[in-house]
């Protein structure tokens, strides 16, 4: 244990003797939280859509109006003229053109039913798959008024009322869903990146060769180099937290124990992947090609930007070697589920299986270079 100790306090100085990777420790965690968690966001809060209103009565003026009046649709131009909204959707001055036809007020107060036609630009399916549903939305509930008016104009009964209620994210606030997961991405890339980088610059400087002709065992010679970086780590998942709930006011319904008992066996398991690839390099570009292969991966696979459950069930399957995937759903269960270890014992036991055996291969790997 003491020889662990001598290699970990080590570690820590020569981490520390390097002023640029000391600051990036503390700076990177800031920029990530306070950057991505506003920027990586699916949210559409401005879609420009462009109105040619060819019946101009109190009916279509009114439609306009609740479209103005929301706050996710800015309208860019109001005219009759449809090939002008065309040309506004192929130079991207409009996201949607929404034309209403003519008699379309006449409709509505004899009792049939209009119809509108949608123009959407869907260079980005994402954007014009989400302006059609909340385009849908200000319809339906355009439709909704009108039906219920009517109803008490004629003394009949109103329509149900339905409320909705959001559990665990009732304000359906999207920082609040994409910090657990950036909390998740900030440690990962942290510990990877910077326990291989770390083995291999030994590699390149010379200093590991001192260190093999030294009586350390193997396993006390990656306890040692694994150790600092979990600290480091820890600390940054605690850093990030606090940063998370000052700025976006993140719940955190669940034990802070269980959170960070499963960070730990997952750093674990991470730190493995990381020594393991610099057990197989010999330069830090090695290490920086390799990681960012399969990072990439695990990061567009875990679940931080798209759904887990939409991927091809080939694409599910594959998942289970992705430990991204295991900590972004554990994280937002705990914080914002308040799940416990009961909930997550699945999760738990594969993370911790994952760890013996990343960390067995890279002590393997180690022993057989040396």
């Amino acid at each position: 244990m003491r020889t662990i100790l001598y290699i970990v306090q080590k570690e820590f100085l020569q981490i520390f003797r390097d002023k640029l990777l000391g600051r990036a420790i503390i700076v990177v965690p800031i920029l990530q939280m306070v950057i991505l968690v506003y920027c990586a966001t699916f949210e559409i809060k401005s879609i420009k859509i462009h109105f040619v209103d060819r019946d101009k009565s109190t009916a279509s003026s009114e439609l306009i109006q609740t479209y103005s009046s929301s706050r996710f649709f800015i309208v860019t131009a109001i005219g009759d003229d449809e090939e002008i909204a065309k040309e506004n959707l192929l130079r991207n001055k409009a996201d949607v053109a929404f034309i209403i036809p003519e008699n379309f007020g006449r409709y509505l107060v004899t009792g049939q039913q209009p119809s509108v036609q949608l123009l959407l630009n869907a260079i980005n399916g994402s954007l014009a798959e989400l302006s059609l549903a909340y385009c849908y939305a200000v319809i339906r509930n355009y439709s909704e008024e009108i039906v219920a008016e009517k109803l008490l104009m004629k003394g009949m009964p109103s329509t149900i009322n339905i409320k909705s209620r959001y559990w665990y994210n009732p304000e359906l606030d999207y920082k609040i869903y994409m910090a657990p997961g950036i909390l998740a991405l900030l440690i990962t890339i942290i510990g990877w990146m910077m326990t291989g980088m770390n083995l291999v610059r030994e590699k390149e400087m010379g200093t590991i060769e001192q260190l093999n002709v030294t009586p350390i065992k193997k396993y006390q010679f990656i306890a040692g180099k694994l150790i600092p970086f979990l600290i480091i780590g820890i600390a940054d998942l605690a850093f990030g937290l606090t940063i998370a709930k000052i700025l976006f006011n993140i719940p955190m319904e669940g034990s802070l124990i269980t959170l960070f008992t499963f960070t730990v066996i997952y750093l674990i398991a991470v730190l493995g992947i990381g020594l393991f690839i610099s057990t197989i390099s010999n330069t830090q570009q090695q290490v920086l090609f390799v990681s960012f292969f399969f990072i990439m991966i695990f990061i567009l696979m875990s679940g931080l930007f798209t759904a887990v459950e939409n991927m091809p069930e080939w694409g599910q399957k594959l998942n289970i070697i992705n430990p991204m995937a295991y900590s972004i759903r554990i994280i937002r269960m705990v914080l914002l589920k308040g799940s416990g270890f009961v909930d997550i014992s699945g999760e738990l036991i594969s993370v911790s299986v994952y760890a013996v055996f990343t960390n067995t291969l890279a002590i393997w790997r180690y022993r057989k270079t040396v």
